[in-house]
């Protein structure tokens, strides 16, 4: 057998929500035929929605490697999940989609590092921007985001085609004032963002951060430490039992998540799902995989209801919510009423479940 070497490597960064997983989806279903990639996702949440979401083939397999940051408590684990991947699956090509509160400078050292260096042919960084959340503090202040610009080859613009002209400008000012310039920048609409930007993408070299970026990091606040203390590491996802809901809550850099586990002989109603989204407050973040009375959906968007998509995921229900830690939610409250969409036995679920 060959050894493992000059895999192309390819990280795909980018804050909470910005849409890393779709745009991975869009290349899967463009991928060259006959090459077998390897893709490995960390979260900030417990259960492995965007593993679910992404969803695996025979020439695509996906791993997951949930909570926390990769650079922080589970680079242990990250950097063993790798290796055994690598081995296993001896793919053509590696995507890696660290969480969206992950800082990429730490785990790009892990992979240029050691013996990761022979295998890997580090490419290009792309990090994906949400257009519609750069006038939000919350979001441009936040230091895993500082972090994301930073080590960036490339911006990908997600949702810039459900802007009006003047939120176009305004994004055009925030790049402008932000005085980065990446190697380039492209937005990405509903028809996704041409495969050649992954498959054509030049080697990285060595350098970690841009020298126009170093200033920004100088800048950005730390929240790193807390991250360390508090992030929930990389817990067992407990196996959950039909009747109820496992669920599990995690928190750090600044962020709280609560997740949750139903077997897959549960079935919701996706009206129901819809109306408990519409009277969540805005700035929390939901995604999962359900099955409901019209067969399996994902939902990656949080901003646009209706927009769930079919799942080819089977295995059990999964849903996350993701919120700034000083914003108080009833938690136990919103469970009993996601309870409430429960629909009925899968036995009756429909021809599409």
């Amino acid at each position: 057998m060959q050894p493992l070497a000059s895999i192309p490597t390819h990280v795909i960064t980018g804050f909470l929500g910005s849409g890393k997983s779709q745009l991975i989806r869009h290349w899967i279903d463009r991928k060259p035929v006959g090459e077998r990639w390897a893709i490995l996702i960390n979260e900030f949440g417990q259960v492995g929605i965007d593993q679910a979401i992404v969803g695996e083939r025979d020439d695509v397999t996906v791993q997951g490697v949930p909570g926390g940051c990769l650079c922080c408590q589970v680079a242990t684990v990250f950097r063993s999940v790798l290796v055994q991947l690598l081995r296993r699956e001896r793919p053509d090509r590696l995507l890696i989609e660290p969480s969206g509160l992950g800082h990429p400078a730490g785990l790009l050292e892990v992979l240029g590092g050691g013996d990761l260096a022979q295998v890997l042919d580090l490419r290009q960084v792309i990090t994906v921007l949400d257009a519609r959340r750069l006038d939000d503090p919350r979001v441009t202040n936040h230091s895993t985001f500082i972090d994301q610009l930073a080590v960036a080859d490339g911006w990908v613009l997600s949702m810039q085609d459900l802007l009006e002209d003047e939120h176009r400008q305004g994004v055009e000012r925030w790049r402008q004032e932000s005085g980065l310039a990446p190697s380039w920048m492209v937005p990405s609409g509903a028809k996704g963002l041409p495969i050649s930007h992954l498959l054509d993408s030049p080697a990285r070299g060595r350098q970690n951060v841009r020298g126009d970026a170093q200033s920004l990091l100088l800048r950005r606040p730390s929240l790193h430490a807390e991250a360390i203390d508090s992030s929930p590491g990389t817990p067992e996802v407990p196996a959950p039992i039909a009747g109820g809901a496992a669920r599990q809550n995690g928190h750090g850099l600044g962020y709280r998540s609560a997740s949750w586990h139903w077997h897959r002989e549960e079935c919701f109603d996706l009206a129901a799902l819809e109306q408990w989204w519409k009277q969540l407050p805005s700035g929390v973040r939901v995604k999962g995989v359900m099955r409901t009375g019209r067969g399996w959906r994902t939902f990656p968007l949080t901003s646009v209801p209706g927009k769930e998509a079919q799942a080819s995921w089977r295995k059990d229900s999964r849903l996350e919510m993701i919120w700034p830690e000083d914003m108080e939610l009833d938690i136990d409250g919103l469970e009993r009423a996601l309870e409430q969409c429960r629909r009925r036995p899968s036995g009756e679920a429909g021809p599409d479940a």
